[in-house]
């Protein structure tokens, strides 16, 4: 089917509060025009993030009820070595409490000396992590995941030759790590091709930098290889994903996103001595190395969910869910990054309102207008998130997209709410010329899209 049901039942059901329009107007102002600083109470459909959002099965809450609180080895410890191990295949593994405390015990270590790491696209979080430890991100994304309309299967692809011009310029000395995130979140939540993991794996290793892996939606992307590379259409997801880190030195994981948690993380790796340097961090900041931050429940749920993930009825819906709304939209001729992503549909602000300034933040003004009209929570992935101010000039650097991303929490809305999100979206596109820019009153000098606050100019 096109468009498959929901491959469960629905057994707990929570309810959610409809607000007023003139209530969510009250709101957003005293929020700053900031969607992070709105209580969830006033929200009607969340699409803020897909991390740590996800409904749990019954099989994940039974796991919970076998937590072992033991300090140390703890028996959910080796369920969720063993799982980890089987199926990322790294035989270092080091729990964390989530992605972005794996990221910044990854690079703490391997950016002592500072350097470059380039990868297709950093997220928000990769990208902090990497400056604060003295590091430069660099995204290596192919062209055409820069263009919001073109069609490509893989459009979260990292250039091999803007690889290969990067290593000669810089040097290999200066290069630490490469990168690759799976999916895209960046870009679009595009996947990446396993031809092109592979070829980036070599052109690392031919230059004996180690190759790392952002895996927080790897099952994701094992998915749409199976449907778009003709040599994995037989292959089942875990082989795929066995093969995906095959060409990989070590991966970092937000558990949140493809472990259907709504906590934990880790680090998974070959080097032993690396492995040794984070976990003496790892004592001094997060807890011993068999729990990482995490109780013995969140470790069992998180060994579980990894194998739930790998269902490919699953996948099909989730993947199927995000594709009939983004297919609502285009219908309605409401501008979108397409193909559509794996966990999320993203509203391309610039098409959506052609005539605002970047400097006028406008998918954030998008963003502010889908919770005025329905009480939808989506978040900004363009200048406010990723802008950044020339140290010469002075003046604001805005990226390349203004996207506002929709995703879509696993195993939580129905069809039927998503049928709602389109009518909303489409209701605003039609009155788009009512919509106003925003400026910024007050803003934090890293990661500045949580906290900021903005008024309407």
């Amino acid at each position: 089917m096109k468009h498959p049901p929901e491959p469960f039942k629905i057994k707990v059901v929570e309810p959610i509060k409809q607000t007023t329009r003139e209530e969510r107007e009250a709101v957003i102002r005293k929020a700053g025009f900031n969607l992070f600083n709105v209580s969830a109470e006033d929200i009607f459909i969340d699409l803020l993030t897909d991390s740590g959002t996800s409904a749990m099965s019954d099989n994940q809450w039974a796991g919970i009820m076998k937590g072992d609180e033991s300090y140390a080895g703890s028996r959910n410890w080796f369920h969720f070595y063993d799982v980890v191990r089987d199926i990322f295949g790294f035989p270092e593994i080091i729990p964390t409490h989530q992605g972005r405390v794996a990221e910044n015990l990854l690079f703490s270590e391997t950016l002592k000396n500072g350097g470059i790491v380039p990868n297709n696209n950093h997220f928000d979080t990769t990208r902090a992590n990497i400056e604060c430890n003295g590091g430069e991100a660099l995204d290596l994304v192919i062209d055409e995941g820069k263009d919001p309309v073109i069609n490509h299967p893989f459009k979260g692809n990292l250039d091999p030759t803007k690889l290969n011009d990067l290593i000669e310029k810089y040097g290999v000395e200066n290069i630490p790590l490469g990168m690759i995130t799976i999916t895209n979140n960046s870009g679009g939540g595009q996947p990446v091709a396993m031809q092109n993991i592979r070829e980036i794996s070599e052109i690392l290793h031919q230059n004996g930098i180690p190759f790392f892996i952002d895996a927080c939606r790897f099952a994701e992307n094992a998915y749409f290889i199976k449907q778009r590379e003709a040599d994995y259409a037989e292959k089942s997801i875990l082989e795929i994903v066995q093969e995906m880190f095959s060409y990989a030195d070590g991966c970092t994981m937000s558990a949140k996103k493809d472990g259907l948690v709504n906590m934990g993380g880790f680090i998974a790796l070959n080097d032993s001595d690396l492995a040794r340097s984070i976990r003496e961090n790892l004592i001094r900041i997060e807890g011993f190395p068999t729990y990482g931050g995490l109780s013995g429940r969140d470790l069992e749920a998180i060994a579980r969910g990894l194998r739930e993930v790998l269902d490919e009825h699953y996948l099909e819906f989730r993947i199927g869910q995000v594709e009939r709304l983004a297919e609502m939209l285009n219908e309605l001729g409401v501008p979108i990054l397409l193909p559509p992503g794996g966990h999320a549909v993203y509203l391309d602000a610039r098409r959506f309102l052609p005539e605002m300034s970047q400097s006028q933040f406008p998918a954030q003004a998008l963003a502010v207008a889908l919770y005025r009209e329905g009480g939808i929570r989506g978040v900004e992935i363009g200048g406010l998130m990723f802008g950044k101010t020339d140290p010469e000039t002075g003046k604001e650097i805005y990226p390349d997209l203004e996207l506002v991303r929709l995703a879509i929490p696993r195993r939580v809305y129905t069809n039927m709410q998503m049928h709602f999100v389109a009518e909303v979206i489409d209701k605003i596109f039609k009155n788009r010329d009512a919509i106003r820019g925003l400026k910024i009153v007050e803003q934090a000098a890293v990661l500045r899209h949580f906290t900021v606050r903005l008024e309407e100019v």
